[in-house]
């Protein structure tokens, strides 16, 4: 039987054991005890079958929030260059059931980039999100990204002044007039041959930030064409939003939700490391 739970704190370490037979992540349950009673935050669920947003799991919802699970190339809002199929445009059409005379709305509170995966929260009204926003920087988030190489140390924090360029590239600067001081902390999960697994906490939201600090370490993220290296057996960037928590604009409850580990880390961290493999030009020993 498997369990999907959202636990405050929850180290992800002791649920990112690669399972060989199953090339899947097995949860101990054993590692903390369980509850019987109602969780805090129910998991609920919508009948607005055919309004379901498409790229989206709807993690929770309430009259004052939305949170969901984003996939992989899903812009979280439209931009002056790209004004593709959005997130936000996609909840917009979920909350108002296809009604466009509807005054249901959802409203940006924070954004995920468009190639990041994971736990984002929309508002349903225009005080829920000044609250949530004014109150963001309590908010914690945590990531999952395979890397490039082996990090050392194995855990540490990443500090730099990040600067956008009219490029729209963000990098690191020395100049603390012209960029905006930012910090990464990071911790090593589990090393599957030449690349690693990590958690990564936000401790400040900049633009691209966690691409940059990780790319400045020589630790670019698996997948990454803009600060790394487009690798043709990657479709996608290996970073995913796995936690999110915050306090509920209305009661003021701290909330946490878990997006899911998606399929292409599970198959990463079980994959054979490249020793491992036979090699074509020489016949495997007897």
């Amino acid at each position: 039987m498997t369990f999907t739970i959202a636990v405050r704190g929850l180290d992800c370490s002791k649920l990112l054991a690669a399972n060989p037979s199953a090339g899947r992540f097995q949860m101990r349950l054993a590692a903390w005890p369980l509850k019987t009673e109602a969780p805090d935050v129910p998991r609920k669920r919508s009948s607005r079958g055919k309004h379901r947003p498409l790229g989206m799991e709807i993690l929770y919802e309430d009259r004052d929030i939305v949170v969901v699970n984003k996939a992989a190339g899903l812009l979280t809002i439209g931009t002056g260059r790209d004004q593709g199929r959005t997130a936000h445009a996609a909840l917009m059409d979920y909350v108002r059931k296809g009604n466009y005379k509807s005054r249901e709305r959802v409203f940006i509170v924070h954004r995920l980039d468009r190639d990041t995966s994971g736990a984002i929260v929309f508002a349903r009204s225009e005080e829920a999100k000044h609250i949530l926003q004014e109150n963001w920087q309590a908010a914690e988030k945590t990531y999952l990204a395979f890397v490039e190489g082996h990090p050392e140390p194995s855990e540490g924090t990443i500090s730099s002044y990040l600067v956008e360029n009219s490029a729209l590239r963000v990098y690191s600067t020395r100049d603390s007039n012209g960029g905006r001081l930012s910090h990464t902390q990071y911790k090593v999960l589990k090393t599957v041959g030449d690349r690693t697994l990590l958690e990564i906490r936000l401790l400040t939201g900049r633009k691209n930030q966690i691409r940059v600090h990780l790319a400045d370490k020589g630790w670019p993220i698996v997948g990454d064409s803009k600060y790394g290296r487009k690798i043709r057996d990657n479709k996608r960037l290996a970073l995913h939003s796995h936690t999110l928590a915050f306090d509920h604009p209305y009661h003021g409850k701290r909330l946490t939700f878990t997006a899911p580990v998606p399929d292409t880390f599970h198959r990463m961290a079980a994959a054979p490391p490249p020793e491992s493999k036979p090699s074509r030009n020489k016949p495997e020993p007897s």
